[in-house]
């Protein structure tokens, strides 16, 4: 059994990519989609036409309406694919307007429903700020699921705990990056990797502390940059895996066993944490990696939502 059949034994894995057309090799249960890789796609022969297509139909529409529909066109075609869900994202410059932020949510589930698309099959991608987190409780008391992105910090998953959101995406990869950029010439790769690399201990954190305390939101790390990273991870909920790493792990045959372990995380010595919104906002302020990347994500998420609204005015 290769690596990815035996990942798929143990953990719900989700294709990380807007290139649907690769979805039916590896066949994954959901997928997420962000602004950065529907840009990437709609610059492909493949997808150009779907932009194309998107911007003639609604020609006079607002440019964030269209942007709207042509994100849930990708999401329906990638719908037709997988059996599962598919995760489609408010516009990041968004992040800090609870009220824009819950409308634009609506609409898109909207757009969805006209598609004949259950809300059921969607997760509205929302960024884990203070305001997001508020815009994606309301969300998920209108009947409407939320995955929560660009999450680097255990106070932002204590938050969307307590919102009772879907979903949450720790982002892996960026950790270890920031980590790795910080220590320079004193990084030890060795030592850093596995389950000691420290974006997989922060969602290990996460796991164990929400299966301890029962908190219903899906733990699915996300932004990997190696297959040690997705193996040392194997038992979370699920985990999101761009198309490289799925053929990486096709390709293995190496073996793989469980390293989260929700009976066990039940039983740990843990306390319980909450935040109002001034302790999450000082908690998140004292983590430099997780506040430095935060603001980060957003602003290139922000600058790809731009870049695509620049090619749809072009097209």
């Amino acid at each position: 059994m290769n690596q990815l059949d035996a990942l798929k034994a143990l953990t719900t894995v989700v294709a990380d990519t807007g290139d649907f057309k690769q979805l039916g090799a590896y066949k994954p249960t959901d997928a997420t989609t962000n602004p950065s890789l529907i840009l990437k796609a709609v610059q492909q022969p493949d997808y150009a036409p779907l932009l194309k297509d998107a911007v003639a139909r609604f020609r006079g529409k607002a440019l964030d309406e269209v942007m709207d529909r042509l994100l849930v066109r990708f999401g329906c075609e990638i719908l037709a694919i997988i059996p599962g869900r598919v995760s489609t994202e408010v516009d990041a410059r968004l992040s800090f307007d609870t009220a824009a932020t819950v409308a634009r949510g609506e609409r898109l589930i909207a757009l969805y429903a006209a598609e004949g698309i259950a809300k059921e099959r969607v997760l509205i991608k929302v960024a884990s700020t203070w305001e997001g987190i508020q815009a994606a409780a309301e969300l998920e008391k209108k009947g409407i699921r939320t995955n929560l992105t660009l999450l680097f910090s255990f106070c932002q998953a204590v938050a969307c705990g307590a919102a009772k959101v879907q979903l949450i995406s720790p982002f892996v990869g960026r950790i270890y990056d920031w980590y790795k950029k910080s220590a320079g010439s004193a990084w030890d790769e060795a030592a850093s990797s596995g389950a000691n690399d420290p974006g997989v201990r922060s969602v290990r954190q996460i796991y164990e502390y929400y299966k301890r305390f029962g908190i219903a939101t899906e733990v699915m790390g996300a932004s990997f940059r190696n297959t040690g990273q997705i193996t040392a991870l194997a038992g979370c909920d699920l985990l999101t895996i761009s198309p490289d790493l799925l053929a990486k792990l096709a390709a293995s045959e190496e073996p793989l066993t469980r390293a989260l372990d929700a009976e066990a995380a039940g039983k740990l010595d843990l306390a319980p944490v909450q935040y109002d919104e001034a302790g999450f906002r000082y908690a998140l302020n004292e983590d430099a990696m997780a506040t430095e990347k935060l603001a980060e994500g957003i602003r290139a998420f922000a600058v790809d939502a731009v870049k695509l609204e620049k090619l749809m005015q072009a097209a």
